[in-house]
């Protein structure tokens, strides 16, 4: 566990005079723009009279995008019932990282996981403080950083199964939390 946790902690140190550009940070409120996809604009949360929480979901090559905060920084994750836990890529960890969102405290420790191709991979379970979706505040969930700097973000069964029913108005592009 100490080997990998030094390699991430030599990654971030390594990384963190990069530039992020992948465009999945929405960045709107610190005056940054979206340039890979200038239409995209930012998701909100419907308005609901029966106190359910809907959220404008984006389409993008097949795969329906929920907006996301992850201990306050805006991101989108792909709607992925099928993933177990939480996914972010080594990227996005060290942008967290950086920003202070996430510490070494937040390090639970390593796991192997089977992507959909049937790979195993190592990765490291981390707690996030705080996930927001729409009106919906989650405490201490926990989510895997996958070894990879271009892994997607996954929304997974770590975040979605505290939801006692989830459902997708697919006519009207709505992803409905009750």
């Amino acid at each position: 566990m100490k080997y990998y946790l030094i390699i991430i902690f030599v990654s971030l140190i390594c990384f963190s005079s990069c530039e992020r550009k992948s465009g999945r940070i929405n960045r709107s409120n610190k005056g940054y723009s979206n340039t890979r996809n200038p239409k995209i604009s930012r998701n909100e949360e419907i308005p609901s009279s029966n106190g359910n929480n809907i959220i404008k979901m984006r389409r993008e090559n097949g795969i329906f995008l929920v907006p996301t905060k992850i201990n306050g920084v805006s991101l989108e994750f792909i709607f992925d019932t099928g993933a177990s836990i939480i996914s972010i890529s080594q990227t996005e960890a060290l942008f967290l990282y950086k920003q202070g969102k996430l510490t070494k405290e937040d390090f639970i420790g390593e796991i192997n996981f089977t992507d959909a191709n049937g790979d195993i991979s190592e990765g490291q379970v981390v707690n996030l403080k705080t996930v927001e979706i729409g009106n919906r505040t989650l405490n201490n969930v926990q989510a895997s950083i996958v070894n990879n700097l271009k892994a997607p973000l996954l929304l997974g069964q770590s975040a979605l199964s505290q939801f006692g029913k989830i459902s997708i108005d697919y006519n009207k592009g709505e992803i409905i939390f009750e």
